[in-house]
C-alpha cells in the first residue's frame, strides 16, 4: 500500500483508534475487540511498555484489514523503528520537520500534532500527509471549521478530548477522520476484561461517524 493509500484508508475509515496500555500482554485482546466493532486503524502509542515489539507481534498476527500505526512518536530514529516494525502510519503530539522526512523516505503517511493555524499551515506544507490537532480537548468542532475557511486544503484529524457522542460533529465541522483514546480504550475496562464493552463503543463511534458524512 502506498503513502497516498494509505491516507485514503485513514480518511475513508473515519477513525484511528489510540492505544495506551499499561501492559502490552492485553494488547492483541482490545486490537481484536476494536476490529470487531468495526474499528481499523489502530494507533499503538510509544508509552505501551514495549511498543515496537507489540507492533511488530500485531503485524505479524494481526488480520489484513487491521491498518496498525505508531503513536506519539517524537524522533527519526523511533519512527524508522516502528515502520521497520510494521507500522503503516506515524503520529506525533509535535511537529518537527525530520519526522516528517523520515516518514515519507519510508513511503509512509506522517500525522504531526499541531495546535494553531500557523503550526497546522507549516506542517502541511512541510509534507504532512494529516495534521492532529492536539490537544483538542480544549477546542470546539467550530475550530475546524474557522481554521479550514482560509485553509481548505488542509486534512484535520483532531485528537484529545474526542468522545463517542462528539465524533460526528468533528467530521460535520471538516475533520476527515477523529483519533480516540480513552473513549473507546478505558483503563478501567481493560483491567476488568471487559473486551464486549470496548467493541459496544467502536460499533457506536463507527454508526456516529458514518452518520456524519456526506450522503449518510
Amino acid at each position: 500500500m502506498s503513502r497516498a493509500e494509505t491516507t485514503a484508508r485513514i480518511e475513508r475509515e473515519g477513525i484511528v483508534a489510540v492505544i495506551r496500555l499499561e501492559q502490552a500482554a492485553v494488547l492483541s485482546r482490545v486490537v481484536e475487540a476494536l476490529v470487531a466493532g468495526g474499528v481499523h486503524a489502530i494507533e499503538v502509542t510509544m508509552t505501551v511498555p514495549g511498543a515496537i515489539e507489540s507492533i511488530r507481534q500485531l503485524a505479524a498476527s494481526a488480520s489484513d484489514d487491521v491498518l496498525l500505526g505508531a503513536g506519539t512518536v517524537l524522533d527519526p530514529e523511533t519512527a524508522r523503528r516502528t515502520i521497520e516494525a510494521g507500522a503503516r502510519f506515524v503520529v506525533s503530539p509535535v511537529f518537527r520537520p525530520p519526522l516528517i522526512e523520515a516518514c515519507h523516505a519510508a513511503g509512509v503517511p506522517a500525522l504531526p500534532g499541531c495546535y494553531t493555524p500557523t503550526e497546522i499551515l507549516n506542517a502541511w506544507d512541510a509534507g504532512a500527509d494529516i495534521v492532529k490537532v492536539f490537544p483538542a480537548g480544549g477546542l470546539a468542532p467550530a475550530y475546524f471549521k474557522d481554521v479550514r475557511a482560509p485553509l481548505p486544503q488542509v486534512k484535520l484529524m483532531p485528537t484529545g478530548g474526542v468522545s463517542i457522542d462528539n465524533a460526528g460533529e468533528w467530521i460535520r465541522a471538516g475533520a476527515v477522520a477523529v483519533g480516540v483514546g480513552s473513549a473507546l480504550v478505558d483503563a478501567r475496562v481493560v483491567a476488568a476484561g471487559d473486551f464486549a464493552a470496548i467493541t459496544e463503543r467502536a460499533a457506536r463511534i463507527v454508526a456516529n461517524v458514518r452518520a456524519a458524512r456526506p450522503g449518510a
